[in-house]
Parts: C-alpha cells; sequence; structure tokens
C-alpha cells in the first residue's frame, strides 16, 4: 500500500468534510433546501472574491467562465488588450480571437511578469479599447501579475472593462475585487477552494454589467443575464452540478472559520518554505523575485537530469504527484503546487520525496538540506 499526495495545482486535495458534504443523497435542485445551499455557496463566494458584486456560479471547467467573459462583455471587431506570460493567459488570446474580437496581444516571458507600465502605454495610444485581460496567478509559470496597479489605470477609462483570470489566484493570494476595481474576476472548484474539478465561479461589476448591455456577441448557456435572473428566484437556470454546489457551502464554511487573511498568510507561508527548501538543494527557481505567487512553485530541472522521470519517480515510487512544465518547459521545470487543503507537513513531504528523487537520478546536493530549510521558516526562523 502506497499513500498518495497530490501537489499539483490543480486538481488540488479535497478535505474529508467536502467529501462527505458531498456524498450526502442527492437532492432535487428545484427545492428549499438546494435553494439555501446554493445562497450560501453565493454568499460565500463574495466573501471569498472580497467584493458586492453579482457572483454567479456556472458548472463548467475554468475554460468555460474564461469564454464568458468574453461572450459577455464585447461586439465582434471590438479592440480588446490580451496580456499573457504563460499558458493560460495565452488561452484568452485564442478565445477572444475565436469571437472576432481585434486582438492587441501583449506577450510576455514567461519568466516575467506582466508590465503595468507597458498596459498603460497599450491604453495610452488604445483608448477606443474595450477591455484589458490579465491572468492574476499564471499556474504555468507561477508568475503573480500586479492586478492592483493595472486595476489604477484601467480605472481611468470608463469604457473599458478590467478582466482578471484569477482561477489560481482565488484563495490562495490576496484579491480585493472591489477595492481594485476588478470588473470581472473568475475561478474554478479544483484551486483554492478545495473541491473536485467541475464549479466554476465570477464576479461581475456594475461596469461589466454595461459592457454586457452593448455586447451583440453569441451566448447562451454562459449567459450572464440567465444566471442573475434565476439568482433572484435562488435557483440556476440549468441543472447544476448539486453535490459540487453543496460542497462548495462547506468548503466556504471551512474558509471563513480560517479567515480569508489568514488562509493567503498561510499560503505565503507554503510558497515560501517550499521556494527556500528548493533553492537549498540547488535549484533555481523558475519565476522572478518581483513575481512569485503564493499557488504553485516552478522550479528549473537540473542540469543532466530528466525533467519527465522527477515527475514520473516522484509519483510511481514515492506517491507524490507533483506537475511537470507545459508546452516549450516540458521536460525543463517541475511545478510543486500548495494552494487550497494544504498544510506545513505536506511540503516536508514532498521535499523529502523531491530529495530521494533527485538522489536516485544522480544528481548531488546536500541531504536533507531542504527539508531544513522548510523546517526554518514554519518554525519563524
Amino acid at each position: 500500500m502506497q499513500k498518495k499526495y497530490l501537489m499539483t495545482p490543480g486538481p488540488t486535495p479535497v478535505p474529508s468534510e467536502v467529501l462527505l458534504a458531498q456524498a450526502r443523497p442527492a437532492i432535487h435542485h428545484r427545492t428549499p433546501d438546494f435553494s439555501a445551499a446554493l445562497m450560501e455557496a453565493v454568499n460565500g463566494l463574495k466573501y471569498v472574491f472580497q467584493t458586492e458584486n453579482d457572483v454567479l456560479i456556472m458548472g463548467s471547467s475554468g475554460t468555460g467562465v474564461m469564454e464568458s467573459s468574453i461572450s459577455n462583455c464585447f461586439c465582434a471587431g471590438d479592440k480588446i488588450i490580451v496580456t499573457h506570460n504563460g499558458k493560460f493567459g495565452e488561452r484568452m488570446t485564442q478565445i477572444s480571437e475565436a469571437y472576432g474580437l481585434n486582438v492587441i496581444d501583449m506577450a510576455f516571458e514567461w519568466t516575467e511578469v506582466v508590465s503595468p507600465e507597458a498596459v498603460a502605454e497599450a491604453l495610452k495610444a488604445n483608448p477606443d479599447a474595450r477591455g484589458v485581460v490579465v491572468t492574476q496567478s499564471e499556474t504555468s509559470s507561477g508568475v503573480l501579475n500586479d492586478i492592483k496597479t493595472i486595476g489604477e489605470t484601467v480605472a481611468g477609462y470608463p469604457d473599458c472593462v478590467f478582466i482578471i483570470d484569477s482561477i489560481t489566484g482565488i484563495g490562495a493570494v490576496e484579491c480585493k475585487t472591489d477595492e481594485w476595481g476588478l470588473d470581472v474576476v473568475m475561478t474554478g472548484s479544483q484551486k483554492g477552494l478545495m473541491l473536485p474539478p467541475g464549479l466554476a465561479a465570477i464576479s461581475v461589476s456594475e461596469k461589466a454589467w454595461r459592457a454586457y448591455e452593448r455586447s451583440t456577441l453569441p451566448k447562451y448557456y454562459f449567459d450572464w443575464a440567465k444566471y442573475r435572473k434565476s439568482l433572484e428566484k435562488e435557483t440556476t437556470p440549468f441543472t447544476p452540478p448539486g453535490s459540487l454546489i453543496i460542497g462548495l457551502a462547506e468548503a466556504i464554511k471551512m474558509l471563513r472559520e480560517e479567515g480569508i487573511e489568514n488562509t493567503i498568510a498561510r499560503h505565503s507561508r507554503l510558497a515560501e518554505a517550499t521556494r527556500r527548501g528548493c533553492e537549498a538543494l540547488g535549484l533555481k527557481l523558475f519565476a522572478p523575485p518581483e513575481g512569485r505567487g503564493s499557488a504553485v512553485t516552478p522550479v528549473w530541472v537540473p542540469e543532466g537530469v530528466d525533467g519527465k522521470a522527477i515527475v514520473k519517480v516522484m509519483k510511481d515510487t514515492h506517491g507524490v504527484t507533483i506537475a511537470g512544465g507545459q508546452d516549450d518547459y516540458a521536460g525543463r521545470i517541475i511545478r510543486i503546487g500548495h494552494l487550497g487543503y494544504f498544510g506545513n507537513f505536506d511540503i516536508i513531504v514532498t521535499l523529502a520525496a523531491l530529495e530521494m528523487t533527485l538522489a536516485q537520478l544522480g544528481y548531488g546536493f546536500e541531504r536533507g538540506a531542504g527539508i531544513k530549510a522548510a523546517e526554518a521558516v514554519f518554525m519563524g526562523e
């Protein structure tokens, strides 16, 4: 028997309390019992998103709400600025192009942050842009972008909506939706919300609703107005993933008990311990110092070591599943996830497995150095 540890940036581990809530007998989705669970989840998401805006829940992966943010806010031919420094920012470009938008593609290296100054210059050169899209916490690169500063710039353009992909950010990093003027913010269930995949949520500001009113792009299942109208009756427009919503209500109880500020601080501590542990082994961090998030830690694979073998040996031999690199970085980096239901000892176990794996693959380092460095963080040293 081998105990399994899921240390990827999605899906993430699901607490037993949430699993048990989902295992309750199914209830019909047009009943007061379900309405109570739905509204508990919606109001809880407002707490997590730190917003008074409408929050809509949809049965989909995160890509579904990504697409909804485009189809609900724009018309064909609209000019939109899409920034990206990773795979999922690139996906927003692809979705925008699929809907016939005029995309100003602002590409940055995966090892760079999105420059707020560059966005400001792009808006100055294109004051007729109807939207700016930024990925807050890029899953593929571990880079955290400064959406607060960018939001201050976008706020000066009354017809331009600020769209944030925080699928790997919400619940792991600071995201003050209302205070920072974020018009559209989205997340997925299999990340900081501590659920299985299949549920997504999106917050919509008044500015974004004004964009919706002029939008002529086709939409049906992801039509925001359908969800808002149904929420007025405490229900959903289509058959919802009921067990996931019940699980979400339970997960948010846990987040409320911890307190969102403490949740974010916990993630910061886990990330710092992971980074220091990897550096103590002589590994180089992938994300730049000014843009290291708390959701996932990517590190460069040491020269002479097979990156794909690291992932395979950790999983098959030691029971610890981490993620490899994506696209051009496949085999070149590994990614250790720590967002959601994680604690100190998950990091210790992962670093121990990484040390044993690297030793098996012939990489030289001081045994125990990674664990010792992580322990120092957890002990406040």
